[in-house]
């Protein structure tokens, strides 16, 4: 009887004990277009309205109750600016209940009463990639993204344009997870700064994304509209050299429908000088050549971008949008040539003046449809868009020899014409396994086609004439399917992510008068591991490894080339094969109440490497182009500090110094190299009162070499200021990008028998002033732009 009571007792306490240990689980979306709702508090009460648990939803908008006691409860869901949402709820003992989703809308009139006051940049990790909160940053809202990528850790952005990280310029850009119109060309330059919500850096993509770009992701996210009615923005800039921007945009949000339009215009002028000496015969009888090009440019871009998200009910989210980015650029060049021997006298002397007329028309067409589940963090998507290009240039090229005789030379004109048709369909699935791994899969399917045509012609005494048979048609194909698997899973502090992705790559190359074909074809796997502990709310430490690739890009393919300089040509390389990296990375963060301590160690081997050679050929011109070598190797440190020491300052400092080695050889010409180089940057803001702000900022990139040119070292000073009135509503701001012209590309290449010494200024230092303008939004929103379903 003793015995059988104590069972008994035991029986009911430990009944009890797992009556205590339910768990719930669930999500919460942001309507109405259905993303994940992060930082949402969910708080549990009991009849009587005691606190029996609380949480916050994460990343995914996904929350868990543990400990949970069986009876009736009440579920309360709340976001300062959103409409509270509240469920009755009872547990049962012994189970585990998964609930349904929620969504919780906009409420318009508490929107109208917040003001965020959070302005200060920050940096977490991530599993797989470093986050870049932007912040109210004077020369991250005044300028255009390209800007703002300037004072984001990791990223540079050269005078050209070029985006690198960590002094790769391997680099894979997208907007909101994808690829679209807005990073091709100079589009970037249309998107204003404070647009953007966040830069995330993945050096190491977990295989969910495309494996290529060998030097890793910039993933840049746009702010979301969360503001119900209509809402807009106008933006103004005037510059010297000339720069005129309107930009307007426009918002209407329901809780089923957002339609959103944009609108951008810019009218801008470009002025380069570019400089070079040439010492061709060294080891007999030199030949000295002085050359001076000036570069005037005229760009127009129009850009419109419209689109809607629409809510079909709480589980299905449709959004359609339409980009079209068309630009009317007008270049003029003037080149002098002042060739001398080794007395330094003149001994002839040159003048090229150069006219182009380009257009280009880029359109995008994108759909999105998303469906959630009962099941938290549970998605399915399916993503389509189709791009379609054209482009339109003409050279007209005028040559007369001062020089010992004053010659008129024959006329040159080129005409090149290009075409494009680009096709994704790409669908992901997101299922939970349980509160803590989720497996994701995916496929996506690419196809595009480009036509170019180029053709170059001389005028002769009764018309034009084919200058070395260049009159050439061009068909490139390109055709990738991929699929991908990854699992992901936290346990206690240490959360991991392992994928692999499969890419199938069909390339097709051909002139279509039939006297050039090569095909190639490479299927590849691309594994990805990341894996982080989390010591507490501020440290973390992660490990990460990848496989990429590194696709050549069309141009350096196509096999012909403009005339513009007589003496140097860039020419494409169709025999040119893709690279692939190994990339290894260890990385720490530590997060004060004023400091952010954030340093990275990396590793990476490239096989195959696209290098630049350079050589002269049997006509004297100088040919640059691309070419596989066999390996290069870099490791580096990167330490990144963010500091706030007062309320009113910010200071932001960045060091990456990192050892690289090549090995190879192409024709007569060793590419074994080795080196050091460091990069720099320091951005100081200063906040007083009345919302009157001022930045400064300095980017250093070290001298670099490979074994046929050297780079001297590169400064650039940015300067911003800002004052924002009228309650919120308007923005001043003026700043000054390449101050004191420090921005000069200082390099030499060495040959056999000569050296070539170049220094390029492409943009002369420049002078803006914005407005902006803003309808029914603070000064921390921004309109909405299309619904990135599970692309980020």
């Amino acid at each position: 009887m003793k015995t059988t009571l104590l069972i008994f007792l035991y029986l009911i306490l430990t009944a009890s004990a797992f009556a205590q240990n339910v768990r719930l689980t669930g999500s919460v979306q942001e309507g109405p277009a259905l993303q994940p709702f992060p930082y949402v508090t969910v708080t549990l009460k009991d009849t009587t309205g005691k606190l029996i648990a609380a949480a916050i939803t994460n990343e995914k908008g996904i929350f868990q109750l543990d400990g949970i006691p069986a009876g009736k409860f009440v579920l309360l869901y709340g976001f300062t600016g959103f409409q509270s949402i509240s469920k009755t709820l009872v547990v049962n003992p012994n189970m585990a209940v998964h609930l349904a989703n929620v969504v919780l809308q906009p409420d318009a009139k508490l929107l109208s009463e917040v003001s965020v006051t959070a302005e200060r940049t920050s940096v977490s990790l991530k599993l797989d990639k470093k986050v870049f909160e932007v912040g109210k940053d004077v020369l991250s809202q005044s300028g255009a993204v390209t800007d703002l990528l300037n004072i984001v850790p990791s990223v540079s952005v050269s005078p050209a344009g070029v985006i690198s990280l960590r002094g790769n310029s391997n680099v894979l850009v997208l907007i909101d997870g994808r690829r679209t119109g807005l990073t091709q060309g100079n589009a970037l330059e249309q998107v204003p700064a404070d647009q953007v919500e966040r830069v995330e850096v993945i050096t190491n993509p977990s295989s969910r994304y495309d494996a290529g770009g060998s030097a890793g992701i910039v993933n840049i996210i746009l702010k979301k509209n969360k503001k119900s009615g209509f809402s807009g923005q106008l933006r103004v800039v005037g510059g010297v050299p000339n720069e005129t921007r309107i930009s307007p945009s426009l918002n209407y949000k329901s809780n089923k429908l957002n339609l959103f339009a944009t609108y951008g215009l810019r009218l801008s002028d470009y002025v380069g000088l570019y400089t070079m000496q040439q010492a061709i015969g060294l080891s007999g009888t030199p030949v000295y050549l002085n050359q001076r090009q000036d570069e005037n440019r005229h760009d127009d871009a129009r850009l419109f971008y419209f689109g809607t998200d629409y809510q079909i009910n709480s589980h299905n989210t449709l959004t359609a949008a339409f980009l079209r980015n068309a630009t009317n650029d007008h270049d003029k060049t003037r080149l002098n040539y002042l060739y001398s021997g080794k007395s330094g006298g003149i001994d002839s002397s040159l003048n090229r003046r150069g006219e182009s007329w380009e257009k280009r028309s880029y359109n995008q067409l994108e759909f999105n449809y998303t469906r959630s589940f009962d099941r938290a963090g549970k998605k399915f998507t399916v993503d389509m868009q189709y791009d379609f290009w054209d482009s339109d240039k003409d050279w007209n090229l005028v040559t007369s020899r001062l020089l010992p005789v004053a010659v008129a030379l024959p006329m040159i004109r080129t005409g090149s014409i290009g075409a494009s048709k680009d096709l994704m369909v790409k669908t992901d699935l997101v299922q939970p396994l349980d509160s803590s791994s989720t497996l994701e899969f995916g496929l996506k399917a690419e196809d595009r086609r480009v036509i170019s045509d180029f053709i170059a012609e001389q005028e002769n005494g009764t018309g034009w004439e084919i200058i070395d048979q260049i009159d050439n048609h061009l068909l490139y194909k390109e055709l990738i399917g991929s699929a991908y698997m990854q699992f992901s899973g936290k346990t206690g502090a240490f959360s991991y992510q392992v994928g692999l992705r499969g890419e199938l790559t069909q390339i097709g190359i051909e002139d279509r008068m039939g006297s050039y074909t090569n095909d190639k074809r490479y299927n590849r796997l691309f594994p990805t591991l990341n894996i982080s502990y989390r010591f507490n709310a501020g440290t973390t430490l992660q490990g990460s490894y990848s496989k990429r690739i590194n696709r050549p890009s069309l141009r350096m393919i196509y096999p012909f080339n403009e005339l513009t300089d007589l003496t140097t040509r860039y020419v494409g390389n169709p025999e040119l094969n893709p690279s692939y990296a190994n990339v290894y990375e260890l990385a720490f963060l530590k997060n004060w109440q004023s400091l952010t301590f954030n340093p990275s160690l990396y590793y990476q081997k490239n096989n195959g490497v696209i290098e630049d050679y350079t050589y002269r050929n049997a006509e004297g011109l100088f040919i640059t182009m691309p070419v596989n070598i066999n390996q290069e190797t870099r490791y580096g440190l990167e330490l990144s500090l963010l500091y706030n020491p007062l309320k009113w300052l910010q200071v932001n400092t960045e060091f990456n110094v990192f050892r690289y080695a090549e090995q190879g050889k192409y024709q007569s010409q060793s590419f074994d190299y080795s080196g050091n180089t460091l990069t720099a940057r320091i951005s100081t803001q200063v906040k007083l009162k009345n919302k009157l702000a001022f930045q400064a900022l300095c980017n250093f990139r070290g001298a670099n070499a490979t074994a046929q040119t050297r780079s001297d070292a590169l400064y650039g000073i940015d300067f911003g200021s800002s004052k924002t009135f009228l309650k919120d509503k308007a923005t001043i701001m003026f700043d000054v990008s390449n101050l004191f012209e420090l921005r000069k590309l200082n390099s030499s290449t060495t040959g056999a028998d000569y050296q070539i010494k170049q220094t390029n200024i492409p943009n002369a230092a420049r002078y803006r002033l914005t407005l902006v303008y803003r309808l029914n939004l603070k000064d921390n929103q921004a309109i909405r732009q299309a619904k990135s379903g599970n692309r980020n």
